[in-house]
């Protein structure tokens, strides 16, 4: 969900059941009353989680996600983005990437994991996808 939809994030989970551990977790790493991406993969490590069940937690407690570890949101930048286009891509890169691809899209998980069997930053692969016009989708923590 984007910024606009700020006070509505509980609004796609329904009546969803709060885990009070995940909750308390989540708040102990708000910054600015914000969860950094990489702060919610901490906890889906650290509690045993999957990250999913973290974005859930934040949704139902309003609380934003920001900083996302590919670059995509929550940035202080024009659109919230701090990602820019490769200039060029390795061909393994690109086989890799459209490989792993899903419905014509990367999910963030397979961005993550192609990062580190490549020894790249997350970065970098949002980067070489934004260069092969490539939209990643599914985020792990349900922001998008």
């Amino acid at each position: 969900m984007t910024h606009s939809d700020a006070g509505r994030y509980a609004a796609k989970h329904g009546n969803g059941t709060l885990d009070q551990g995940i909750a308390a977790a989540v708040r102990a790493k708000l910054t600015a009353g914000e969860l950094a991406c990489a702060s919610a993969e901490r906890i889906a490590s650290e509690l045993g989680v999957a990250m999913a069940e973290v974005g859930r937690t934040a949704d139902l407690l309003e609380i934003r996600i920001g900083r996302c570890q590919l670059g995509l949101f929550g940035y202080d930048a024009p659109g919230g983005r701090t990602v820019q286009p490769a200039t060029a891509v390795d061909e393994g890169l690109e086989a890799a990437i459209r490989a792993g691809l899903a419905d014509g899209r990367l999910p963030c998980a397979t961005a993550w994991k192609i990062a580190a069997d490549r020894k790249l930053a997350r970065m970098d692969v949002c980067s070489a996808c934004e260069k092969l016009k490539i939209k990643v989708k599914p985020c792990q923590l349900g922001a998008f």
